[in-house]
């Protein structure tokens, strides 16, 4: 086994002793229902989404700290869009993907053919989508029935498992659900799998961030490559912020903040590195129900403070960035 499969498998199995501590902890409180489980999935559905697409920026040895603020602009232009514009949902949905499209063009041409730092151009970015939010609307919009029937359908829709059922204190059995969010997210999941397994793309963006110069001697366009590459995260980051949409209801100017922590801390966590060259998304899909599982502990717990998941997922990265940098140590040992 080597060291990229064995911090995979120390990932899964972190998942499932904190899911199975949740369980043991908080039996009473409900935590062992299935629902729970697909609660954390509906919770972090959007978060799914844009943890991909920083998956695939980070594989370029990238960084893009301006997905959170992405995903406040489109939740802000769905609501305002829908309820101030007129314009139905499904138009608004392709406006929202094509604004993510070409933000990650600008920022994927900037880090990609201009060479400026990742940091500093997603920094940019994120002030700049944060700002026009801001601009759009200052206030605490909600998305109801009355602005859009079809949105508001969408986000409650329904998808109900045929098992897991629990019955209730009027002794009807309520079955388990998930939501489009879900679906969408674990769409996505399964595409960008296979792009970076089976495509030239995504064998690219793993030479890319293993070594550019190694990469240019065997015919890659790294600069093509690295520009695409953003326009993926951008993109998927829109499809992220829709799903987390129809999960809030709602879009305000400070919506998100933070998510991009989310993001990298989930692909981190699920072995991806920040150098480049090594991660895979089902790493990343277990990175992101590890914080969805500690988020989901605390609460059900009541007592502890918000701030809790936060602390706990920081200690969380902080123990893999030095795995990885054992790993990588013993790596370069073995190869002298």
């Amino acid at each position: 086994m080597n060291s990229n499969t064995l911090l995979l498998f120390i990932t899964i199995i972190l998942f499932f002793v904190l899911y199975a501590a949740g369980c043991i902890a908080y039996s009473g409180k409900g935590f062992t229902n299935v629902q729970t489980f697909l609660n954390i999935l509906r919770g972090n559905a959007g978060l799914l989404c844009v943890a991909c697409g920083m998956t695939c920026v980070m594989l370029t040895g990238g960084i893009d700290i301006s997905v959170g603020s992405v995903v406040a602009l489109d939740c802000m232009m769905l609501a305002y869009g829908m309820a101030n514009w007129g314009i139905k949902a499904p138009m608004m949905c392709v406006l929202v993907l094509l604004t993510g499209l070409l933000f990650g063009l600008v920022q994927g041409y900037c880090i990609g053919y201009l060479e400026i730092q990742p940091f500093i151009v997603s920094m940019a970015g994120m002030f700049f989508a944060r700002g026009m939010t801001a601009v759009i609307s200052t206030d605490q919009l909600s998305i109801t029935a009355e602005i859009s029937q079809t949105f508001y359908d969408w986000a409650n829709y329904r998808i109900y498992l045929p098992f897991g059922g629990v019955v209730n204190k009027a002794g009807k059995t309520i079955m388990p659900y998930f939501g489009v969010g879900v679906v969408i997210a674990l769409v996505v999941l399964v595409l960008i799998f296979l792009m970076l397994r089976y495509t030239k793309f995504g064998r690219a963006l793993y030479a890319v961030g293993g070594s550019e110069q190694s990469a240019a001697m065997m015919g890659l366009n790294v600069k093509r490559t690295k520009m695409l590459a953003y326009v993926l995260c951008s993109f998927l980051t829109s499809i992220g912020g829709i799903c987390f949409c129809m999960n809030t209801m709602s879009a305000s100017a400070q919506q998100a903040t933070g998510l991009e922590m989310d993001a990298i801390s989930s692909a981190v966590i699920g072995g991806t590195l920040l150098t480049g060259g090594v991660g895979n998304v089902i790493g990343t899909f277990f990175g992101v129900l590890i914080n969805g599982t500690i988020s989901s502990i605390v609460k059900t717990n009541g007592k502890l403070a918000s701030s809790w998941p936060n602390v706990l997922t920081a200690i969380l990265l902080c123990f893999f960035i030095v795995l990885q940098s054992i790993f990588a140590l013993l790596k370069n040992r073995k190869s002298k």
